[in-house]
This record gives C-alpha cells, structure tokens and sequence, in this order.
C-alpha cells in the first residue's frame, strides 16, 4: 500500500473518473441551497439529490468531485482517533449511466491497484444487503466483487440497517449499498467479528449506493425506471490508513496544524489538542464558505459559535493565550489555500470572525465559569435545573453543551427538557417582539437585545449627522436577539457612502468605550439639555435621559448597557424604503 498525501489522493481520486468519462465538478457551499432540513451539507450527494431524482445535470450523466462536508452530530466524540466534524467526500455519480457492474469493477479498481491505493485485497471487506420481505438479497453485487478478485470469505451479508440507502422522505428513490471496509492485521475480537462489529478491526472507507427501487407510498417496492450510483469515500479516513497512522489527526492535512497548536500551548492534553485543531478547522470552512456564516445565536451561525467556544475553553486547558485560535487558522488557510481559494479570498474576514468571537467569548466566560461553579456549590441533587442551564446560555453564551460538559466533569447532569422549555418560552417571546408594530419593538431585555438598542442611539445620533438633518428622526424600532431594525423618516436611499459613514461613526463611539449614565429629568429639562427627545408621552413628565460621552444624549425607558465598549461591531446590512418619506436599516453587532 502506497504512502499517498491528501493532495495526491485528490488528484489520484479525479484523475481516474475523469479517465471514466466523468465530469469533475467543484465542491458545492457548506451551506445548502433551498433545504431548510440540514443546517450544511453532510455528504457529497447533498447537492446532488434534485439530480438524483431525475432532473438533468448541465454537466452530463457521469459526475465526480471532492465535496465539503460537515456533520456536527458525533462532536462529543470529537478528541478520539477518528472524529471530525469538517471533513471531505470524494464522491462520483451515475445519473442513469453506468450501475453495478461497473461501479463495483472501478472501486476495486481503485482500491487494489498499484497504480492508485495499491491496498492488498487480503485486506479489504466488504458487505452486501442480505435481503427482506420488501427486496431480495443482493447477490449481483456479490457476484461483481468475486469477480474482480475479492474472495469470498470476505463478503458480508447485512439486513438493512447496514446495507441500505433512502428513501430521502417517506416514498421516493432508494437502494442497497455495498460498503468497502480496511481490515486491521489484528484478531477477531470474538467469533464472528466482522464489519459490523465495533471494536475497530474494520474500518469502513467507501460506499457505493444503488438507488434502483422507487417506494411507493403503499410500502411497496418497485423497479425503477433509471437507475442510479452515488457513491463516497471520506479523505480523511482513506489517508489514515493508506498513511499507517492509528489517527487522522497524525495525517498530512491535520500535522501542521498540530504543529502550531504544540507550538503555542505549554501543557499537553491530546483529546484538547485535537478538538481545538478539528474546530479551528471547522470554523475555517464555515466562515470562509462563499455562503459564509458569523456567529449568532441560531441556526448556523449558532454552530459555528458552539465550536469556537468549545476551541476557546479547551485552549485555555492547554494554555492556549488570546489571540491563539487566529494564529491557527492562518495555517489552516495556508494547508487549504490552493484547494479551496475562497479561503485565501476571505482570509481577513476569517480571522476578524475568530478574534471577535473569542473576546466576545473571554468576556463573558470569567463571569459565566463562577456562576457557573455558584451553581455547583449550591447544588441540591445531581440535576441541573433546565430555568439555571437556560440562564447560563442567555445571559454569558454558554450553549446548553458546555454547561453538560462542565457537569459532567462535576458528576452532576442537567435537566434538557427543563432547558427546551424555558428556550422555547424565550423563543415565542423573540418571535412575539419580532411581530410587533413598533409598540417599542423590544422583545425581552436579553445581554444581546440590550447591546443592539444600544446602537440604535449611536446609529440614530450618527444618521442625523451624516444626513446633516435633524428631522432624520426614529419612525419604529424593532429588535430581536439577531438585528435591530429601526424606521427613520428621510426622503431617499442613502448612499454607500453615506451608509459607510454612519457605521464608521457609530464604531467610533463603540472603540471610545465610554460610560453610558442615566439621570432622570422633565422632558424640557431634557431638551434644555440637548437630548433627543422621542414618543415623550410615552414617559410622562420625567424621563431617563441616557448619555453616551459626545455621541449621544435620548430619552429613552429601554435597557442599555453600561460601556460603549461592550457593544462588539457594528455592522448595516441593509438601507431599504419602509414607506413614503421613510427609511429601515437592519443592522448587526458582531
């Protein structure tokens, strides 16, 4: 067996379907299009699927690629020898093409010959569905691999489970599969072992799909018209064994980045070790994507906030400093920069992503970890209520699987029914603020709603300026934990410049890092004073007047922060019309 780099085997991978006629196609975003059911892509038939169910590809029947990937499902068990939650798929497709025969000849093909993996069949395993009441056993497949030299003890038979691909929903395509399995020089663990057991004799390195049923919504199975192939092989496991390392992080594509970790920490822990080099990774991918993600509190960007805390805390076990984790990641550009430029193209925005989430991070994590160990001190039984887990997560950003690491460490577990409960109740409230008419458009005084009104006396003082009017005055607000969204009356589309302005003036307030006071005063005492003074007969006849140095000075009863300097980035995405004579900006902080 051949010593192949990743570089070799990617090349090694398209070389030879390009010389079977394929198409080789770029890599599809991490972020899929039009599929609200996965947050990224998870395997390298992900895009692929409309053309899997019949609709014709512009590249031809015959297609293979080198497919990001990243699945965040087993990240627990990231630390171990073989998980990672970015990793690639070298895949390639038969889009009512070529089926079995051909497909089992090239993947044993690819596998044995020296002139590719040069793996020795004594080495390989495979496995075929065994067969039910719905679809008969496999025995083509089995046919094909005696036929091209596999011997015939190691084919394995399995139902289902194992052997078996879709359908995608309830009705629709489907198949069985045939996996390909490396076999450790190593005893069975017990009679019997073979790929489906677990105790790490059998390794599974590739599995080619034969979608040729169509189940009907009766249950039952049928022929399908056109036939299809859609196979994968992960790289990173693949160079794990043709490299002869007992783990992927000893490969080509993690020891640079190992390397720098080792070379920043000064106290060695290998689980920590390599779950700050699979996040950093990770968060590389996400950030670097042309669909491109920052930290939030939902959805994808809640994902790529988990991993780059999770980096975060346990960087600091192996006393990684601030600042350690952009260090990282340029090294992960620089392993990736030729296969994967967009990385290179979104160098800058990585790394702003990265050190702007670890001191949003460091900042809330001191005061979370003693709260956090408040928690434990006073701790009746060996549950964490799901209303203190909840608490954690809103007011310091700890994700409900940090503070399940943390009790465990503690031998204490937390109640998650409780947690979706008091998450959900947040939720509905976000959502009910989000639908209000500008009634005050505030949806709850959470850590990050408080920073966004903040900014909206900052944006507010800093449009009057820019526009050079004074009547450039609030028409509604509305804020959620995501954006603040906020009306003013003016009579046109800013300008990017002018739009470029308003940002700048309101960062400027924010790096000034000044204190934001409060006094409480008449209304014309407040406007004697200079104070913006805004739907006054919501307040009655005295007010809060809050004060931000030489930047702002409005009446206001809404929640503020106590620092300029706590607000992070601020950032407009869009300047769009509202109505006649009135304008919205949605903005962000990061």
């Amino acid at each position: 067996m051949k010593n192949i780099d990743s570089k070799t085997l990617r090349k090694m991978w398209m070389d030879f379907y390009r010389e079977k006629g394929h198409a080789i196609i770029s890599s599809a975003s991490l972020i899929p299009e039009n599929d609200p059911t996965v947050l990224f892509t998870t395997a390298g038939m992900h895009p692929l699927v409309p053309y899997l169910l019949g609709a014709d590809h512009p590249s031809g029947t015959r297609l293979a690629d080198v497919q990001k990937c990243v699945r965040t499902g087993d990240i627990d068990e990231v630390g171990d020898a073989s998980h990672c939650t970015f990793f690639e798929m070298l895949g390639n497709w038969s889009l009512g093409d070529y089926f079995k025969s051909e497909q089992i000849k090239w993947s044993y093909e690819f596998l044995t010959s020296e002139k590719y993996l040069g793996i020795d069949p004594e080495h390989l395993a495979v496995t075929v569905f065994a067969g039910d009441d719905d679809c008969p056993r496999d025995e083509e497949s089995a046919s094909l691999w005696k036929s091209s030299g596999l011997s015939e003890d190691r084919i394995f038979y399995l139902p289902k489970k194992n052997n078996w691909w879709g359908p995608a929903g309830t009705t629709g395509p489907c198949g069985p599969d045939t996996e390909m399995f490396y076999v450790k020089d190593v005893p069975d663990c017990h009679e019997g072992c073979g790929p489906d057991c677990d105790c790490g004799k059998y390794l599974e390195i590739w599995n080619d799909v034969f979608m040729q049923y169509n189940k009907r919504a009766d249950g039952k199975y049928e022929p399908l018209g056109r036939c299809n192939v859609d196979t994968g092989m992960g790289l990173e496991r693949t160079l794990c064994i043709i490299q002869g390392k007992t783990s992927v992080y000893d490969t080509d594509v993690f020891v640079p980045i190992m390397e720098k970790i080792r070379s920043l920490m000064t106290t060695s822990d290998i689980k920590a070790e390599r779950i700050v080099a699979d996040h950093v990774r990770t968060s590389v991918f996400i950030i670097g994507d042309e669909r491109g993600v920052t930290c939030s509190n939902v959805d994808q960007g809640y994902i790529l906030r988990r991993l780059l805390r999770r980096a975060i805390r346990f960087g600091r076990q192996i006393g990684l400093e601030k600042g350690a984790l952009g260090e990282i990641a340029l090294v992960v550009i620089d392993e990736y920069k030729d296969i994967y430029p967009e990385l290179l193209a979104n160098k800058d925005k990585i790394i702003e992503e990265i050190n702007a989430e670890e001191e949003r991070f460091i900042k809330t994590l001191s005061a979370g970890m003693k709260e956090f160990e408040k928690l434990v001190f006073y701790q009746k039984g060996d549950t964490i209520s799901g209303k203190a887990a909840f608490r954690l997560y809103e007011t310091y950003g700890f994700p409900v699987e940090m503070t399940q690491e943390l009790s465990v460490e503690h031998g204490l577990k937390v109640d998650l029914i409780g947690f979706e409960a008091a998450y959900n109740e947040h939720k509905q409230k976000s959502h009910a603020g989000a639908e209000q008419k500008f009634k005050g458009g505030l949806a709850d005084h959470t850590e990050a709603i408080t920073k966004l009104h903040t900014a909206t006396h900052l944006m507010h003082a800093a449009l009057k300026k820019v526009l050079n009017d004074e009547n450039a005055n609030q028409k509604g607000s509305n804020i959620t934990e995501e954006r603040l969204r906020f009306d003013f009356t003016f009579p046109r589309a800013l300008t990017p410049e002018e739009i470029a302005d308003v940002e700048k003036l309101v960062n400027e307030a924010i790096e000034a890092d000044v204190p934001i006071t409060c006094e409480e005063m008449t209304v014309e005492e407040a406007k004697a004073q200079g104070a913006v003074g805004l739907f006054t007969s919501k307040y009655g006849e005295r007010v809060k007047v809050y004060t931000m140095g030489k930047y702002s000075k409005e009446i206001c009863g809404g929640p503020h922060a106590s620092r300029t300097g706590e607000l992070g980035k601020f950032r407009i995405l869009k300047e769009q019309s509202s109505g006649a004579g009135v304008r919205r900006i949605k903005a962000i902080l990061e």
